[in-house]
């Protein structure tokens, strides 16, 4: 049993009759009362995403999850094809279980988080960062430094990403996975 003070973000626990992962998270005190935890919170059977806030000190149900990694290997109908990395078995995966799977590039390992009792897919975790090629974007103005101005460019991956004026094609990017941003161009 858990409370409100071992609320993370990644942490699965069992809320109106679903299993839900917390995304985001925010604890605050108003005035004399007691405390309160802002938690922003996705379902795994759904995909929804509610906002729901806990009194300070609330039991909670954490469910045990259990990561496994698989291997991206193709896109799917409606979905994403994977392979476990040990027992080299392949399943399908909605894209509703996948957040920001744009970012996904054949061969790129991914977590795959398990209900230990029932053995079922939670939801699947992309790494922190990826590093991808970019295949189109407009050039640079020349002179036109003086600003923090972002340009549209395509990835490899057919997604679209804002970078920095001086990324040109061909350059490697490196794009934090949650929030879909450009980090820092790569030397390849």
């Amino acid at each position: 049993m858990a409370t409100t003070a071992d609320i993370r973000n990644g942490l699965c626990i069992e809320h109106n009759n679903d299993i839900v992962k917390v995304i985001d998270f925010q604890k605050f005190q108003v005035g004399r009362g007691s405390g309160k935890v802002w938690t922003k919170l996705k379902s795994t059977t759904s995909g929804r995403v509610v906002e729901f806030t806990f009194n300070s000190g609330a039991n909670l149900t954490e469910v045990r999850v259990e990561r496994r990694k698989f291997q991206y290997l193709y896109p799917d109908d409606g979905g994403y094809a994977l392979m476990n990395q040990e027992t080299f078995d392949q399943i399908s995966i909605g894209n509703d279980m996948v957040d920001n799977g744009q970012f996904l590039k054949e061969g790129d390992i991914v977590d795959v988080l398990y209900h230990a009792a029932k053995e079922t897919i939670l939801a699947v975790e992309l790494p922190q960062t990826v590093t991808l090629e970019i295949t189109y974007c407009e050039p640079g103005l020349r002179g036109d430094t003086a600003t923090n101005t972002l340009k549209p460019a395509t990835v490899e991956t057919g997604a679209e990403v804002r970078v920095p004026l001086f990324c040109d094609t061909g350059d490697f990017i490196k794009i934090d996975t949650a929030t879909g941003a450009y980090l820092e161009r790569v030397k390849k």
